[in-house]
């Protein structure tokens, strides 16, 4: 199978675990016989200093005529640190959300059993957890009307129907593939455009009769996230909500390097690791890829290929159970981000696991 990956890079350690990732992709294909063909286009902050702007409309050119995009991490100190820049790094990312249509983003949250004494949580409490967040991504209070002057400041939360239904439909088929729950976090107390939301959800609901949905507000999701994360299977939520609180669910695992995600349009899907662009670990090789190697996976998945992202997901489990691994999980015995990628594609290439710890 032929299949041309958009490869957008972007800032801080982006480069570095994308090119491990292409290593991986590249085993996938010789061990499969497929063919990938990565076409490199700019984005964030690297593309501000080249060009000017933070999305060239080549890089939308090369994206909408790709299979598939494969985006590293976008965000330099540098602009964070500048409160008065008009051009930054992640007006980028929303902008590429919009011209592409990218309107639901998926993270998944998986706990390997070997890493449990790395979460915050106690052990006990991460007992069956496997979740996925279904968040909206072009809409809400990133996207909405903005006003500021000396005094003030504002930013309009706004939603349409036709939004909300497409991502719940989304959520509502993703809950029929997995255990057939879904809960809807919002702030409809509160919030206008919440209670929009639950409207919708609840008219929807009723078309899965066999989903079981539940309702919480975003406070009391983030307490449960804590609390009790197992009772959680498919979370559908706004924007920035989902936002905070996939972030939130991150650290379930003990590592944010290890999350991937997936943003779907109508036509066009992105992949990206659910991490930032870690700028202090630029150039380092010191980086997790693993997250942007996952969500490799679920791009091949995506692409029909089952067999292929299971053996990408079995050779990180692979490599996590033998510990090589970054220091972000094994700070006293750690592998670099370079030396993961070999392992990994080792493994994938059929090399047995002890061989695999030799010729590291």
């Amino acid at each position: 199978m032929k299949k041309s990956i958009a490869i957008l890079k972007g800032d801080g350690i982006g480069p570095e675990i994308v090119d491990q990732t292409i290593k991986v992709l590249d085993a996938i294909a010789d061990r499969y016989c497929h063919q990938f063909n990565y076409q490199e286009a700019l984005i964030g902050g690297v593309s501000i200093d080249k060009k000017g702007v933070p999305l060239p409309e080549e890089t939308i050119a090369t994206c909408k005529s790709a299979d598939a995009i494969l985006l590293g991490a976008i965000g330099d100190p540098k602009f964070d640190n500048d409160p008065n820049a008009t051009v930054r790094p992640e007006q980028g990312l929303l902008k590429i959300r919009k011209e592409l249509g990218l309107f639901a983003n998926v993270r998944p949250v998986k706990i390997y059993t070997s890493l449990e004494s790395l979460s915050p949580l106690k052990k006990e409490r991460l007992e069956g957890v496997d979740m996925v967040i279904y968040r909206e991504l072009t809409g809400g209070i990133y996207f909405g009307k903005k006003t500021k002057n000396a005094d003030s400041a504002s930013d309009l939360c706004y939603y349409h129907k036709d939004e909300i239904e497409r991502i719940t439909k989304l959520a509502f088929d993703e809950a029929t593939r997995r255990k057939f729950k879904l809960c809807l976090v919002d702030k409809a107390n509160v919030l206008e455009s919440s209670r929009l939301w639950r409207k919708v959800v609840q008219g929807m609901a009723a078309h899965y009769p066999e989903v079981e949905v539940s309702y919480l507000f975003v406070d009391n999701a983030a307490m449960q996230l804590i609390l009790n994360p197992s009772q959680f299977d498919v979370i559908l939520t706004s924007n920035m909500f989902g936002d905070i609180l996939s972030d939130a669910a991150s650290v379930l695992g003990g590592s944010i390097g290890l999350l991937p995600s997936a943003s779907f349009g109508q036509t066009h899907k992105l992949y990206e690791p659910v991490h930032g662009s870690y700028p202090q670990a630029k150039g380092k090789n010191i980086a997790n890829p693993m997250a942007t190697i996952l969500s490799a996976a679920m791009m091949l998945r995506d692409f029909g290929m089952e067999k292929e992202a299971t053996a990408i997901e079995e050779a990180v489990e692979d490599c996590i159970n033998l510990g090589i691994t970054t220091e972000d999980i094994n700070n006293d015995a750690a592998n670099s981000c370079t030396e993961v990628a070999m392992a990994l594609c080792n493994i994938i290439e059929g090399q047995s696991l002890h061989s695999t710890i030799r010729n590291l």
